[in-house]
């Protein structure tokens, strides 16, 4: 599995774990910030392949 991909899985667990336990809302932020992370990384890594 590729780095990205796990990356978005955690990211959106975290939401979901977040917006479950109203106590936990660091969770969302924290799942925000892996899911714009990877998302980036995804498009760093097609724009490298096609160049």
């Amino acid at each position: 599995m590729s780095l990205w991909l796990i990356l978005i899985i955690v990211g959106v667990v975290m939401l979901i774990l977040g917006v479950a336990v109203s106590a936990a809302k660091v969770l969302i932020w924290i799942g925000i910030a892996l899911v714009v992370i990877s998302l980036i990384m995804t498009l760093v890594n097609r724009g490298k392949t096609r160049v």
